[in-house]
């Protein structure tokens, strides 16, 4: 029940307002100085101030009694509460929803009414001592009562009804993806409270500067304070964090928890590590409150239009968020949400993760095939749009369809893209995938040399400096690929299998944390929406039923378009590295391919050397799995 909260210092009409807003609500009224101890009153009495000792016993009498009336009747009660940490300590027992309003005016007007006040314990000559202790909130409702007790009345009803929640969903961090996600919310119906830390000189009128600039189409309650923030929120609450990973997801937490109600929900919607997510579920469930997070892809457009989602965590979490995230999510091509519950604990941001993964294999396959064209087939940017226009209309990708756009777009001197610096960088959930992939023993190679392929392009001014000292033999550059045909060919086939590597992680990641991931239905998620989307995903919905716990290459369809590949696959690479063209994620993917279907690896000679020089033991092929044996590797017997 709702439990109101007048404070202030003596004088300001606590009591009177607080009988006259009891008559206007029927909500009980209490004075809390009618639960002082004795010895307190003596001392008041007596013109002697009380000591934060003296309220101790006062405060945890009064601190039991709000929990008394939250949970039964409600009620209204003066008590001066001049400190913030009396204020806290009246909360011990609550949900710490309480209501406060803060009844004050200027020291002269309230001596003055003290001085013609009969038959009070209090004296006014304690009213300095009030004023220099007194903390005013930074919450809560501020009524200057320099009025009359009706209209001071008045403002505290209409205040109070003002706070009350009607929001469904709140958002906090309006940067490019969140502010996108508020529009999507609001624009579906859906009322959404935002939120954005207000930082002179940093971060300044964000939450309200955004709000405003859409008042004409929509209503966004904004908010700078965390309390009325969540206050406007609808119990139980789902509150979507956007904000950057690492330290500031925990220390936006921190700030929630003493607002929030056993039952309430944090969604976390950013790129954070999956292993943080964990913890922060087990360190939130502890505390009653749920979380989960939720990958989310496709940029400021899919934001804003219908991105793919990843939600992870516990199930309860999702039943009760899962109807909005569901609404505002791009749509399959039956007209289903591109939404789906993952699995437990971190399973939502590890796929987030490793969509990620993929997203950088498939952008450098396509780096690579526009390098060779534009430098080693010498053609323009425009000739390059058109090649990728008619593969395009095969691979039905998004990534695709952007390269298409940016080869398009000139300035005046040219092409844009010759005028862009050949230095790009990574995020981190590129680099977590490969570790995440280290940790469980898959083979990563697409992904992997992805991320080395960023990296080492940022070493601008190094790889210039290595140009002059390792000059390219002109005539290399020749032409080798007469038909564009091959190339795309070779790039479909390190599509296919960089998407292969991709899921095998997923496949794995779900046997060792007993995710039960459903592959086919994170396939399904991304066929719109997100940014690895295209024809082949929409294939692997199909292939993934066919074969859920195997590799994909192993799926009979996949062999049959990959035996068809092979060779341009293999020739094109040849000849790119024969002319000195780098293409490092289409060479992994060969060396991947020819490694996953070689029935003989070298890996016989690693094993005997490990046993060499360390003892490590091996199996044989003539004896049972699971039997080992250690060689006496000098003697030649």
């Amino acid at each position: 029940m709702k439990v109101i909260i007048l404070m202030g210092v003596s004088g300001v009409g606590k009591t009177t307002i607080g009988r006259m807003l009891s008559e206007k609500t029927g909500l009980p009224f209490f004075d809390a100085d009618d639960f002082h101890p004795s010895e307190n009153i003596r001392k008041m009495e007596n013109g002697i101030a009380l000591l934060d000792e003296d309220r101790m016993a006062w405060l945890e009498m009064l601190a039991l009694k709000l929990r008394e009336w939250e949970n039964s009747s409600g009620a209204i009660l003066a008590c001066s509460a001049l400190k913030e940490n009396y204020r806290e300590h009246l909360q011990t027992y609550t949900s710490k929803k309480l209501t406060w309003v803060f009844l004050h005016a200027d020291y002269e007007v309230i001596l003055a009414r003290l001085n013609s006040r009969q038959d009070h314990y209090f004296k006014p000559e304690l009213l300095q001592s009030q004023y220099e202790a007194l903390q005013e909130p930074g919450y809560g409702i501020h009524i200057n009562v320099s009025t009359t007790k009706e209209k001071i009345v008045e403002q505290i009803v209409e205040k109070i009804k003002d706070k009350e929640p009607t929001s469904r969903v709140g958002l906090i961090g309006l940067g490019v993806m969140g502010k996108s996600l508020a529009l999507n919310l609001a624009g579906k119906g859906i009322r959404v409270s935002v939120y954005n830390r207000h930082v002179p000189g940093v971060e300044v009128d964000i939450a309200r500067n955004f709000a405003e600039s859409h008042a004409n189409t929509l209503e966004l309650p904004w908010f700078d304070r965390m309390e009325p923030f969540v206050s406007s929120i609808k119990a139980p609450r789902s509150i979507l964090l956007m904000v950057n990973a690492g330290p500031a997801v925990d220390a936006v937490i921190d700030g929630l928890l003493p607002f929030l109600e056993p039952g309430d929900l944090i969604i976390d919607g950013g790129n954070s590590h999956y292993k943080d997510t964990v913890r922060r579920e087990g360190e939130l469930m502890e505390k009653k409150v749920l979380f989960m997070g939720a990958g989310i892809s496709g940029g400021e457009e899919g934001a804003l239009n219908g991105p793919s989602i990843m939600p992870g965590g516990p199930k309860p979490a999702y039943e009760l968020a899962g109807g909005f995230l569901e609404k505002i999510a791009a749509r399959d091509r039956e007209g289903n949400p591109c939404c789906t519950y993952v699995g437990p604990d971190g399973a939502g941001h590890f796929v987030k993760m490793l969509h990620n993964g993929i997203e950088y294999g498939e952008m450098q396959l396509i780096a690579e095939s526009y390098h060779y064209l534009r430098f080693f087939d010498q053609k323009t940017a425009e000739e390059i749009a058109e090649i990728f226009e008619a593969w395009n209309k095969i691979m039905k990708s998004y990534l695709l369809e952007i390269s298409i756009d940016i080869l398009r777009k000139k300035e005046t001197s040219g092409p844009l893209i010759d005028k862009i610096l050949d230095a790009a960088k990574q995020k981190g959930t590129g680099g977590w995938s490969t570790n995440a992939a280290l940790e469980l023993g898959v083979a990563f190679d697409t992904i992997t040399a992805s991320v080395m392929a960023r990296n080492i392009s940022a070493k601008k001014e190094e790889r210039i400096a290595a140009a002059d000292l390792y000059p390219s033999d002109a005539s290399a550059r020749e032409a080798f690929i007469s038909d564009s045909r091959q190339l795309f060919e070779a790039y479909r086939a390190g599509s296919i299998i960089n998407h292969a590597i991709g899921f095998d992680l997923l496949l794995e990641a779900s046997r060792t944390y007993e995710w039960d991931l459903n592959l086919s239905e994170i396939a399904r998620i991304w066929t719109n929406g997100c940014i690895i989307r295209s024809g082949f995903m929409e294939e692997l919905i199909t292939l993934l039923k066919e074969t859920p716990s195997a590799n994909i290459l192993l799926n009979s369809r996949i062999s049959s378009q990959l035996s068809g590949l092979r060779s341009a696959m293999l020739e094109t690479l040849a000849a790119a590295i024969k002319k000195g063209c780098p293409m490092p994620v289409l060479s992994a993917a060969v060396n991947y391919f020819l490694s996953f279907t070689s029935a003989q690896s070298s890996a016989n000679m690693i094993q005997a050397q490990r046993d060499y020089f360390g003892a490590h033991t091996f199996e044989r092929t003539d004896k049972p799995r699971g039997e080992f044996f250690h060689a006496d590797w000098k003697s030649r017997g």
